[in-house]
């Protein structure tokens, strides 16, 4: 079980972005070099997060910029954008329907609650970490301030 490495992805572009604020154009190639992935998955990330509209993207010369405080994103939100279906989907459940055996007729209805109560301990857990508190950890641990670096 492991969470895609698209949420990742999407939180260091997002920590980039307030840290570039009013010192540099933020662009796909710039977060490309920052990741070391390809600018392609940058801009599929940058235009998922403008659509669950934690971002702003400026058409034609680049420059993204946070449309909200770091405060008001929060780690669940990042995820969603990333993986609309990502936590109903976290765990899965082998398909064995049909079978004469009643432990394979009966396992999803099972499964359901214990599966439904752990997604909702991992999103109640998720919407507690904000944006916010990863750039004051990022700042907390980092020798030389990004905005020192772009």
């Amino acid at each position: 079980m492991q969470i895609s490495m698209k949420c990742s992805i999407a939180v260091h572009c997002l920590i980039f972005i307030y840290e570039a604020e009013g010192k540099a154009r933020v662009t796909s190639t710039l977060l490309a070099e920052s990741t070391g992935c390809n600018p392609v998955v940058i801009r599929n990330t940058l235009s998922a997060l403008k659509k669950a509209g934690l971002i702003t993207v400026t058409r034609g010369k680049g420059g993204a910029e946070l449309c909200r405080k770091p405060s008001e994103i929060n780690l669940y939100m990042i995820y969603s954008a990333m993986e609309p279906e990502g936590l109903s989907s976290l765990i899965g459940i082998h398909s064995c329907e049909g079978r004469k055996c009643p432990v394979a007729q009966n396992i999803r209805k099972v499964l359901k609650g214990p599966y439904d109560q752990i997604e909702a301990s991992i999103r109640q857990t998720m919407e507690k970490i904000t944006l916010e508190s990863m750039i004051t950890d990022y700042e907390q641990r980092v020798d030389t301030p990004a905005s020192e670096q772009i």
